[in-house]
């Protein structure tokens, strides 16, 4: 009995042994000083093929701004109100970056930032405004986050803006069984879809240009190996595998 129960304590410690360090992010920055570094890899997201954007117009003529927007009345000095109107639609961009927008007709904003696509609209307009302003914003930026976490799912972010540690904050954090230095981001730009892996345990990725996610990212936080083992073992297997080591200590313990 005593031999069982000092094996069934070391396979209970094997199955859920994870070391402190193991569970730890960033577990290379010095723990005694201060750390610091330029931000330089904080990039503005480019539209792409899929998005949804909401474009407000407004100029110093308040009849002039209803021809240049779609669902949505501004007047003057209004620019930047985009969501007070409850009919306010998006612009879907197509699959080749083009908008079509009221009076200017086909657009590509695609491969362009908010601030590019602003500053080519209201070039545009100057032919047709006094003065126009554009208010651009994604109506569809989400990333999604799935794998070892608490609570994977698809949020959407309204500020536009969001880190993969914010990403993961929102699920709930990583489980115990997640792998914390090969963590999967998968990102779509300019019709290539891309793959990295991610070390969270380690303070390069505050320099990763994929530190900062872009609309779309997914992140897949794999497990480790006792929970694969775990997920390809059913209890059935568990139990008689446990009664075979019981019988066979049980054997051997008679024969000493």
């Amino acid at each position: 009995m005593r031999i069982n129960l000092l094996f069934a304590l070391g396979m209970l410690f094997l199955f859920s042994c994870t070391t402190s360090k193991e569970l730890t992010y960033f577990s290379d920055l010095p723990e005694t000083t201060e750390y610091s570094e330029n931000i330089t890899n904080n990039k503005e997201p480019k539209i792409q093929p899929d998005d949804l954007l909401s474009i407000t117009i407004s100029s110093l003529n308040p009849e002039a701004n209803a021809l240049f927007n779609k669902g949505v009345m501004l007047s003057a000095g209004n620019a930047g109100a985009a969501g007070t109107s409850k009919d306010e639609e998006g612009y879907l961009v197509d699959s080749n970056g083009f908008i079509e927008l009221p009076v200017l007709g086909k657009v590509k904003v695609g491969g362009l930032t908010k601030q590019e696509a602003k500053a080519m609209l209201v070039k545009n307009l100057n032919n047709y405004l006094k003065e126009p302003s554009v208010y651009i914003r994604y109506m569809n930026f989400r990333v999604t986050v799935v794998g070892e976490v608490k609570n994977p799912a698809t949020f959407t972010i309204p500020s536009e803006k969001i880190n993969v540690l914010e990403a993961l904050g929102l699920a709930g954090d990583m489980t115990a069984y997640g792998i914390r230095d090969n963590v999967l981001l998968i990102r779509e730009e300019n019709g290539v879809r891309k793959a990295a892996r991610l070390n969270l345990k380690s303070k390069a990725l505050l320099s990763s240009p994929y530190f900062y996610l872009q609309q779309n990212d997914v992140v897949y936080v794999e497990p480790n190996k006792v929970r694969t083992i775990q997920a390809t073992t059913n209890t059935r297997n568990i139990t008689l595998l446990f009664s075979l080591i019981s019988v066979t200590t049980l054997i051997v313990s008679r024969l000493l």
